[in-house]
């Protein structure tokens, strides 16, 4: 690889890296639409990205990892046996079968499986082959260890399959196990090449065809292999290549195994598989074609990466809508009942049953009002009067003015949370944080509300003293005059802060006005109407702050949730990963396709490729396929076989390319046509 190469694929690697920063701290919490969907597809793409693709990046030279995967009762181990020659997986007619996947490769790649290279978790259980039992016995099968189990990849090194390849035999992708289900989904993920098995009974079954669709989708190399073919069956052939090309899979090539007894060592003849056989063993040992399979692979699914990441984006974005909408419902609830609560307050309303009897207590009922203007001075001497005799109605009215206002603050709590409540109830995204059992927001706790709120007014009342008290301050001759009387003056500010008349009807109207008047009379006496004006709209601001610092802790029950639920997030990291990602790549398929290097022949064969100076020697006795060790495929048998030209067939009725433009021309040219 040239240093352009290299820098082209390590900006790559980068921009993937970041791409699988962005995804991991991308997270779908709410219930929208499309939420279930976007967490599957983050949760896809993070498997890919550690299993497969990132490794894959920044190991090109890794063996190619082949895995054969299928329905249930497939034949995936019995063919994965075939082609080592040796029983390293067991079959069987109970299912599921295949629990932890195995994988065999030669002896001399172990060092690229034995790591967390690939697939990191999945824990490593190194089996050695079985020997081969000799004519008419029947060996078993290597089977899991006891520390073998579903998250385990079973390592099987044997010199019967060619170095730069690697075969997964993986669990039924139709499984009744949803962990096997999973692992399947997880391996064929992993894949530089699906072998996909199916038979043709059940070819057409939905379940392998969602799979499939995928790996049409994202360009995924697939083999597909038509197992237990009997004879005058191959009709389905042209109804599989039919389904495959309807799903973006028409270069896929296709391979039948007939119907056929095991032989004496338990394993299919090897004539039933020596097309496929002869063919993974020649994608090995041809480094062009091989990294052909890999770059096609890779490419399809950087581009898949891409495409679904701004699908994710979009779906962040609709995250933050829900949230914006649950927060908006919730601000609006408390920010309504803020409003009503402060207009009750200053309407006169408060001045209702007690607080309006205790203030006529204290400055002597109706004869106050009776004749307002020549009682004005009278009424003031009054009121100051009580102040400084120490009189028991100064903080009996305090203590009405108290309650009433703690009653109107815990009702507009009370009305803020139902409205609340409701609208979070009519969206997909909030009836999940309220509704059941499990519901994310707590019900209000009564009592510590109420200890809140008593302790706010209290802190209020308090507010309004000070306000007196600084006021008084700085009149030196009032100071002195008040010194006595600071809770009644204060008292007197608070029923002013109440009084206006707006809110009240006949009687009540009449003494809430002349209450207004004589509590302005009086401190006006005492303070000037411009002071008087000025501590009115301070309390009432100090008022406003503590009644909205009730509420707003009662909305954080709401906001809190969302808050970390981390909703609130756009979707740019994820569009600018991809930008990166897609930016990245088209650089580093210039600089690959610019680079030259080794290429298909005139008939686009294995053998010109290395004409071209780019294959290593051709496979001996180690080749892949229990072919090798018998009389059906010599070490020097010519590799142009009738079966292996394109279209053709062999005598055994074994299926060899299907067309000109199929699988294996496609892969020496690096990608689809």
């Amino acid at each position: 690889m040239s240093s352009d190469d290299a820098d082209a694929a390590a900006r790559l690697a980068a921009a993937v890296t970041g791409a699988r920063g962005a995804l991991g701290a991308t997270t779908f919490p709410l219930a929208t639409d499309d939420a279930p969907d976007a967490r599957g597809t983050r949760a896809e793409l993070l498997g890919q990205l550690d299993d497969y693709l990132l490794p894959r990046l920044r190991s090109r030279d890794a063996p190619l990892v082949a895995v054969v995967g299928g329905s249930t009762g497939a034949g995936k181990s019995t063919l994965v046996n075939a082609l080592v020659g040796a029983p390293v997986s067991a079959p069987g007619v109970l299912r599921p079968t295949t629990r932890a996947p195995v994988l065999v490769h030669h002896p001399l790649d172990a060092a690229w499986f034995t790591s967390d290279r690939v697939l990191p978790g999945l824990a490593r259980v190194r089996t050695d082959p079985p020997a081969p039992a000799g004519p008419g016995a029947r060996t078993p099968a290597a089977g899991p260890s006891a520390a073998a189990g579903a998250r385990t990849l079973r390592l099987v090194a044997s010199d019967r399959v060619p170095r730069g390849l690697a075969l997964v035999d993986a669990p039924d992708v139709d499984s009744v196990a949803t962990e096997n289900r999973e692992l399947a989904h997880q391996l064929l993920a992993a894949a530089d090449l699906w072998v996909f098995v199916t038979t043709a009974a059940r070819y057409a079954d939905a379940v392998p065809w969602d799979l499939l669709a995928a790996a049409g989708r994202r360009r995924a190399q697939v083999a597909l292999v038509l197992d237990r073919v009997d004879p005058g069956a191959e009709a389905v052939e042209a109804d599989l290549a039919r389904l495959a090309e309807a799903e973006g899979l028409g270069d896929a090539r296709i391979f039948l195994v007939p119907e056929t007894p095991p032989d004496e060592d338990g394993l299919l003849p090897e004539r039933t598989v020596a097309p496929l056989a002869r063919w993974l063993t020649r994608l090995a040992a041809d480094e062009a074609s091989r990294r052909g399979v890999v770059d096609a692979t890779r490419d399809g699914v950087v581009d898949d990466l891409v495409r679904r990441l701004r699908e994710l984006a979009r779906a962040v974005s609709a995250q933050t809508a829900a949230d914006t909408e649950l927060r908006r419902a919730v601000e609006d609830a408390y920010e309504t009942a803020a409003r009503a609560l402060l207009e009750a307050t200053a309407d006169g309303s408060l001045l209702r049953g007690e607080v309006l009897g205790r203030w006529q207590e204290l400055v002597g009922g109706n004869e106050l009002f009776a004749g307002f203007q020549r009682a004005v001075g009278r009424a003031r001497d009054r009121v100051v009067s009580f102040f400084r005799g120490g009189s028991e109605a100064v903080p009996r009215l305090e203590r009405a003015i108290g309650s009433s206002l703690e009653g109107l603050v815990l009702d507009a709590a009370d009305t803020a949370d139902q409205r609340a409540a409701t609208a979070w109830r009519g969206t997909p995204a909030g009836r999940v944080l309220v509704v059941g059992p499990g519901a994310a927001v707590q019900p209000v706790a009564h009592g510590a509300l109420r200890e809140q709120t008593a302790a706010h007014v209290r802190a209020w009342q308090e507010d309004v003293l000070e306000l007196v008290r600084v006021r008084g301050a700085a009149k030196r001759g009032t100071a002195r005059a008040l010194s006595l009387g600071i809770n009644g003056a204060g008292a007197v500010l608070m029923v002013l802060v109440f009084a206006s008349t707006a809110g009240l009807t006949g009687a009540e109207l009449g003494i809430a006005g002349g209450t207004a008047a004589a509590s302005q009379a009086v401190l006006s006496a005492v303070f000037g109407d411009e002071a008087v004006r000025q501590l009115t709209r301070s309390a009432r601001d100090a008022l406003e702050a503590r009644v909205r610092e009730v509420l707003a802790a009662q909305a954080d029950r709401y906001l809190a949730v969302l808050d970390a639920l981390g909703a609130a997030a756009d979707g740019q990291g994820l569009r600018t990963a991809a930008d990166d990602v897609e930016h990245a790549a088209r650089v580093e398929r210039a600089v690959r396709a610019s680079g030259g290097g080794p290429g298909p022949g005139p008939d686009g064969g294995p053998d010109a490729g290395r004409a071209a100076g780019a294959g290593s020697p051709r496979p001996g006795p180690a080749a892949l396929g229990g072919g090798l060790r018998g009389a059906d495929l010599p070490a020097d048998a010519p590799e142009d076989r009738p079966e292996d030209r394109p279209g053709g067939r062999g005598t055994d009725g074994v299926r060899g390319e299907r067309g000109s433009g199929g699988f294996w021309r496609r892969v020496l040219r690096g990608g689809r046509t």
